[in-house]
């Protein structure tokens, strides 16, 4: 992965050279709606403050936990045993964009949602919140963290969540073929290119018109920045918003000139 150095001078170019977060010049239909209607929703939603007061617990939880990583790892967290509150602090996706994906849903209603990286559930939370009505499978790979997420839906009385534990080697293939469609997929549980752009290849095969794709810590690696790269290049792709700490990907055939967004958020 990048320093936090070398991650500081991306996050500055990224800011320096984006579009304004506004939607202005952008002539896309879509992104300006996504922008408008989405990105810059600022209306309080009661739900978020329950899944905000339970991030927190997280955070302040001394408890210690043996964990199974399948993933590319933490640069602040190396040993098995690990304290409940350090590998919330590391994984858990930022408020900020948390609440983004339940505007999401919220507002495009995906009916079947998938997330790989289900880590203790915030973000699986918030994309079950944001459409009671759509079912959301989620995959974690170690199960003592999936115990954990299982304590926050419980928590806060979620009751159209399926977890699947496992190697995503394993449990994504059936998984998928049990779906037969995916209308959004937030992809967070391995940060290495090969890995990455498989989730990507079995994802397009459930695909439809409509299908929305969110990768996240796009710009985390070398390696990410490539397996993004080829996403965008890749012929089913249609348009990218690029909003630096992840990526957004539509294959809607409607939109017959492959475009590219980078938007400041």
């Amino acid at each position: 992965m990048y320093s936090n150095f070398q991650l500081a001078k991306k996050y500055l170019h990224y800011y320096i050279t984006a579009s304004n977060g506004k939607g202005h010049g952008i002539h896309s239909p879509f992104v300006f709606d996504f922008i408008k209607q989405v990105k810059n929703d600022k209306k309080k939603y009661a739900c978020c403050e329950l899944i905000e007061a339970r991030r927190k617990a997280l955070l302040n939880d001394n408890n210690v936990i043996e964990v199974e990583d399948f993933g590319a790892g933490s640069s602040v967290i190396k040993t098995d045993k690990r304290v409940v509150k350090d590998i919330a602090q590391s994984s858990l996706k930022p408020k900020k964009f948390s609440q983004l994906l339940f505007r999401m849903v919220e507002y495009y209603k995906p009916e079947t949602i998938l997330e790989l990286g289900t880590s203790f559930g915030i973000t699986t939370a918030y994309l079950a919140a944001g459409n009671t009505h759509a079912k959301v499978f989620t995959c974690e790979g170690a199960k003592s963290i999936a115990a954990i997420a299982k304590q926050t839906f419980g928590h806060l009385s979620l009751k159209n969540i399926a977890l699947t534990e496992g190697d995503f080697t394993h449990t994504l293939p059936p998984l998928l073929q049990q779906l037969q469609h995916v209308d959004l997929a937030f992809v967070d549980g391995n940060h290495r290119k090969v890995p990455t752009l498989d989730y990507f290849t079995q994802l397009l095969q459930y695909a439809n018109q409509h299908t929305i794709l969110v990768f996240d810590d796009i710009h985390w690696s070398a390696e990410m920045e490539e397996a993004w790269a080829t996403i965008q290049q890749h012929p089913a792709v249609t348009l990218t918003i690029d909003l630096f700490f992840i990526g957004i990907v539509c294959v809607n055939t409607d939109i017959k000139v492959k475009q590219h967004f980078t938007i400041r958020f």
